[in-house]
């Protein structure tokens, strides 16, 4: 076999690769001593592996590669003497190894960086699920404040300040039909941690009477400031007082915050 069919069989590949048996590699390794053609062919495909290791190599610094080359004898032109065929082979092995690390460091960065994407997607998703979430229930809040404001039938009670908050103000919804009874607190004051504004429907006559018809509960939480409370079908005025957390069964008259008459 003249050195173009040697060159052109793919024994070289093969040779470098370290996939020959012992004495094709042994042909192939005195051949390249004396054959100049021969062992230039060697060296270039050695450099090709090189090349190919750095090219799939985002994550190899600089220095690290010219540290691995400096193993390899190949910087600055170097190349490996083929003398022993042990060396030969042990530097060879370390370069397939090279180009095998990168392309599996690769394929993890890869990875890792599809994850990530995907952990992004599911947060993003998950948040605007609950923007939608808290949108609709905004919505529906505005609507039953509208309903209860444009409901012909309910009778508007205004609550006015009392001593303990004078600029407070409240005001009452009540449809006397239904009995249903809406309270717009928008002119109360955020009630101080443990504490709960309570709603009272008053008899005034023949002794003042007062019968809680609920809590303004989540005060914070509902944007419209607007709750529906127990019915009530012959109440003579309305009082909102402050009580500790849970409610009274009396009303602490000092906590008056509004009252107002039907």
């Amino acid at each position: 076999m003249n050195t173009q069919e040697y060159i052109e069989s793919g024994n070289l590949e093969l040779y470098v690769y370290g996939l020959l048996n012992e004495s094709e590699t042994k042909e192939i390794s005195e051949l390249a001593k004396i054959n100049p053609a021969v062992g230039q062919e060697i060296i270039s495909i050695e450099k090709a592996i090189l090349n190919l290791s750095s090219s799939f190599s985002p994550n190899i610094s600089a220095e690290n590669f010219e540290k691995i080359k400096a193993k390899l004898e190949l910087k600055h032109g170097k190349v490996i003497d083929m003398k022993p065929k042990s060396n030969w082979s042990q530097y060879l092995g370390w370069a397939a190894s090279i180009a095998l690390l990168v392309g599996v460091g690769y394929q993890y960065t890869q990875l890792n960086s599809t994850s990530q994407q995907l952990n992004t997607i599911e947060t993003e998703k998950s948040n605007l699920q609950k923007s939608v979430v808290e949108l609709e229930l905004k919505n529906k809040e505005t609507a039953t404040a509208l309903n209860v404001i444009r409901d012909e039938k309910n009778t508007i009670v205004n609550l006015a300040g009392q001593t303990v908050a004078p600029t407070s103000f409240a005001k009452i919804y009540w449809n006397k039909e239904t009995s249903t009874v809406y309270v717009d607190a928008k002119g109360l004051p955020e009630p101080p941690e443990g504490k709960v504004y309570q709603i009272w429907s008053l008899k005034l006559s023949p002794t003042l009477t007062p019968t809680s018809i609920g809590l303004l509960e989540d005060f914070k939480g509902n944007n419209e400031k607007l709750f529906a409370v127990s019915g009530t079908s012959d109440a003579e005025a309305f009082g909102i007082t402050l009580e500790p957390a849970g409610g009274s069964k009396t009303p602490t008259m000092e906590q008056l915050y509004t009252l107002g008459k039907v």
